[in-house]
């Protein structure tokens, strides 16, 4: 395993220009050859766009095939990728909204969606007034990949949380003002965990809302991280506040809101998204469906 991280580390150390050589071949196979999950994508994107056509919906998927090749060999260079160069390929737009949560002595829970390449947001921690940024991950199956991607996660003074801990970790937290917690909120609940679905891309979507709950019980400012791939390399990520609607949060408010502003970057960008995964497999599972439009 020490020689595979050498290798990878190596690798990564590799300009991206020439990382993105081994992109475009790895898009070429998957597109051309592969077809990797093309029937899970390609449904995905049918069922998300009912009105748009076959063509549209061909072209939406080339797209997501050349900006997921690019995700993989992003991802490895994050291995090695310097602050500098970080902030350079990320720019964070609106960073008002965290020196806003610090004045007002809250916490912040950040949320983004599986939108390319959230993998790259970690250098915000470098920029921001809050002292402890934790970025909040999965645990995968592999002890040797959960402890590589921690380190990467770990990066830029990053305090990684596991999922199954973050919320403890919350509540205990007598930093107010100091803390940002860094969700990827658009998660599929475990099977056992399907509890509460809403209508989000046309169809039925179990959705995570550990992160609503903390929305009415705790005094925290949520803010939604919206991506944008600029061009081949480079990002944007903009900072947007959500606020209740009335004095304080009620139950499901933040969930539908971040839906919504998640459903409107992808309107806008759809090929810029993970369709390879099964975000809806567990919809008949859903217990509780708020039939309200998001």
């Amino acid at each position: 395993m020490n020689f595979l991280i050498k290798i990878l580390y190596l690798i990564s150390k590799l300009p991206l220009k020439v990382l993105y050589v081994f992109s475009d071949i790895i898009f070429f196979l998957n597109h051309y050859i592969v077809g990797y999950r093309k029937n899970v994508i390609t449904q995905n994107l049918k069922n998300s766009f009912p009105k748009k056509t076959d063509e549209e919906i061909a072209e939406i998927r080339k797209k997501f095939y050349l900006n997921f090749s690019d995700y993989l060999v992003e991802t490895v260079k994050s291995f090695s990728i310097s602050e500098t160069e970080s902030r350079v390929r990320m720019q964070h737009i609106n960073q008002e909204v965290f020196h806003e949560a610090k004045a007002e002595g809250k916490n912040v829970i950040m949320l983004a969606g599986h939108v390319f390449n959230w993998e790259w947001i970690n250098a915000l921690a470098k920029v921001i007034p809050q002292d402890h940024c934790h970025p909040v991950y999965r645990k995968v199956n592999s002890d040797f990949w959960e402890n590589q991607m921690k380190k990467v996660r770990n990066k830029f003074g990053n305090e990684a949380l596991e999922a199954n801990e973050v919320i403890m970790h919350i509540f205990r937290s007598k930093s107010k003002g100091s803390s940002a917690y860094m969700f990827v909120a658009d998660q599929t609940p475990h099977f056992s965990h399907v509890n509460y679905g809403l209508e989000f891309l046309n169809q039925r979507t179990p959705v995570f809302i550990g992160y609503d709950k903390l929305a009415t019980r705790m005094d925290l400012a949520f803010i939604y991280c919206e991506m944008k791939k600029v061009k081949r390399g480079y990002y944007q990520v903009n900072y947007h506040r959500i606020y209740p609607d009335g004095e304080k949060f009620v139950e499901n408010e933040v969930v539908k809101k971040f839906h919504r502003l998640l459903e409107n970057t992808l309107n806008k960008r759809p090929d810029n998204y993970l369709w390879s995964h099964r975000k809806w497999k567990y919809q008949d599972s859903i217990k509780t469906f708020d039939s309200e439009k998001i």
